[in-house]
């Protein structure tokens, strides 16, 4: 059955109004909003939410710059030993980390840290582009006493059910822009592959060298909002609890029809729980509905409108052009679903990930 290529393409144009930072957000809205969405010149930005997470101080308490000093520092030296380049040009501040990891020296790195690692970052940390964000995590009172006042807001984040899957959020996003970094490349302009027996997104460097990069769960986590793509149950990335799966939106077995579709393509991959990827009631390799294309169009554009490092993969691989990304998904869709009434859909669904402003 012909779903109409027309149609198709208006309903998944619909979801281009949708927005990640919905009007009234959460906590955790603001938080991936400033990890995923803000200028990044610098890993301050990343280095600070870590700590932040890692120090998980109480709301009201105040955080001297001394003791945020060590963790900011410790964190910035561990990714310049394997990463040396830490922003878009080099500082005092990012010479004296690489001093530590030579020397050892840690009053020299909280010294050099309380001096110059603050500076910048502390002003704009709720900035996404020129707005603030609605929820702050923290009060500068560094003029009167010497630090950060922590509010009730990341007190609230970190009682939440994802402050489990922040810290690999921070730290996927961190290596995937200081890949490009350290490739002499914009941060949007990384071209990255999916392993998907490894769970990694790796790239390749000027000599055709292999090079991981980050856990895909970590990367897409965000633009899910930590939440299972069909069913919108919680996800949980690490521990006991682990119940996510990397999963193909057109299935693997597609392959068979010769349709030349890079189907291992970051376009192509979202996080699911194991109960609808493959539970009693799952996807398996069934083709989901039409409303769960447009939910991947949705996230496909969140991914490349935040100027995320996957962007250029997923501008390659889908299109440079809205119109053209449209297509892209329409032309495949009107092609392998021959059969409307057989479409997958989640037994359940507890939210709606990606709402549309009218």
């Amino acid at each position: 059955m012909d779903f109409g290529f027309d149609g198709t393409k208006k309903r998944i144009r619909l979801m281009a109004a949708a927005t990640f930072i919905p009007v009234n957000p959460s906590v955790e809205d603001c938080w991936r909003g400033i990890i995923l969405y803000g200028q990044n010149s610098a890993s301050y930005k990343f280095a600070l939410a870590e700590s932040l997470l890692q120090l998980n101080p109480q709301a009201g308490q105040l955080v001297k710059l001394e003791d945020l000093a060590p963790v900011f520092g410790k964190a910035i030296a561990a990714h310049i030993s394997h990463s040396p380049k830490q922003g878009t040009r080099p500082g005092k501040f990012l010479q004296s980390v690489q001093s530590y990891n030579s020397d050892g020296n840690l009053d020299a790195l909280v010294k050099a840290t309380v001096a110059g690692g603050f500076q910048d970052v502390i002003d704009a940390f709720h900035n996404i582009g020129t707005s603030s964000v609605l929820h702050r995590f923290f009060v500068d009172e560094r003029k009167a006493n010497k630090g950060i006042r922590i509010t009730d807001e990341f007190s609230k984040l970190a009682q939440g059910i994802q402050i489990a899957n922040l810290t690999q959020e921070v730290d996927s996003r961190w290596r995937l822009v200081e890949t490009a970094w350290n490739l002499g490349i914009s941060a949007n302009h990384l071209v990255v592959q999916h392993d998907h027996e490894l769970g990694e997104i790796f790239t390749f460097d000027s000599a055709r060298r292999r090079k991981a990069v980050t856990s895909s769960r970590g990367a897409l986590n965000g633009y899910q909002k930590g939440r299972c793509f069909y069913c919108a149950a919680d996800l949980r990335l690490l521990g006991e609890d682990f119940n996510t799966d990397v999963d193909h939106f057109f299935p693997h077995k597609l392959k068979q029809l010769n349709l030349h579709l890079n189907l291992d393509g970051v376009w192509n991959l979202v996080l699911a729980c194991q109960s609808c990827n493959r539970g009693p009631r799952g996807k398996f390799d069934r083709i989901p509905s039409l409303r769960l294309l447009e939910r991947l169009h949705t996230r496909n554009e969140f991914l490349i409108g935040s100027h995320h490092p996957l962007r250029e993969t997923l501008m390659n691989q889908t299109g440079q052009t809205l119109d053209k990304r449209v297509d892209y998904l329409s032309k495949i869709y009107n092609k392998v679903q021959l059969n409307p009434d057989m479409a997958w859909e989640p037994e359940n669904e507890f939210a709606n990930l990606f709402p549309v402003l009218s």
